[in-house]
């Protein structure tokens, strides 16, 4: 819940920054000169990128958690079975095997999004963000493009 808390009030924060950003671009396009409104254009795009950034990271965590949920509701969700250090952290030589293990699961079962997403958090225990990444959003995408239909977001308002 603390995770959530501070990721809506960072959220926030990229949002209020956007708008004092944006509300600078339009008043140097307001200002009407040869230099001003192509920087004020220039301005105005940071936001937008900024907005689709947080959009994409919003719906990727939201779609993540939702299948998280799902594994959690079928006792399916990955145990951590990982070993740890005395401070805490998790030992490399034993996330290393986890992740052998899960990609040969995933290799075994290509279509199955449930394998890809034991994978994304084997990756992610592995501390390698990029792959867990791309390993969820296949997760996600398989999820959802199963054929029964179970997996289809409803329509949104």
């Amino acid at each position: 819940m603390r995770d959530k808390l501070v990721y809506f009030a960072l959220a926030a924060v990229l949002v209020v920054y956007f708008v004092l950003v944006g509300s600078r671009g339009v008043l140097l396009i307001r200002e009407g000169t040869v230099l001003t409104v192509p920087f004020g254009v220039a301005v105005l795009v940071l936001p937008l990128i900024g907005v689709w950034f947080l959009w994409q990271t919003t719906r990727f965590a939201r779609d993540a958690e939702r299948l998280a949920r799902e594994l959690e509701e079928n006792g399916e969700l990955p145990v951590d079975e990982l070993e740890r250090t005395p401070s805490g952290r998790v030992d490399r030589a034993s996330a290393d095997r986890v992740f052998a293990r899960r990609r040969e699961e995933t290799e075994r079962a290509p279509n199955d999004w449930k394998t890809w997403f034991r994978l994304a958090v084997a990756y992610r225990d592995a501390r390698d963000t990029p792959r867990a990444r791309k390993a969820m959003q296949r997760a996600i995408t398989l999820h959802d493009q199963r054929p029964d239909g179970a997996g289809e977001q409803p329509p949104s308002p």
